[in-house]
């Protein structure tokens, strides 16, 4: 399986150079509000990865460390 590039896939969604800096907050800059959740599930499933939103600690989506690694454990399980 194919692991994403998370930032390129927030670059894509967020059209925002702030998802390069590891220190960006990505839901306290307002870089991830719901929609681009929304956008960032859809485009995971298109590389076989099905979060589901209400089984996710909310705090792992404010880095892109975090996101890559709730994908590593998801990875890991299957």
């Amino acid at each position: 399986m194919n692991i994403p590039d998370i930032k390129e896939i927030l670059f894509e969604i967020c059209s925002d150079e702030r998802v390069y800096d590891d220190s960006t907050d990505l839901v306290e800059s307002g870089l991830l509000d719901s929609y681009a959740f929304i956008e960032l599930f859809y485009k995971l499933e298109e590389y076989g990865i099905e979060l589901h939103p209400t089984r996710i600690d909310r705090n792992n989506l404010t880095s892109v460390k975090g996101i890559e690694e709730m994908i590593g454990d998801y990875l890991s399980r299957q």
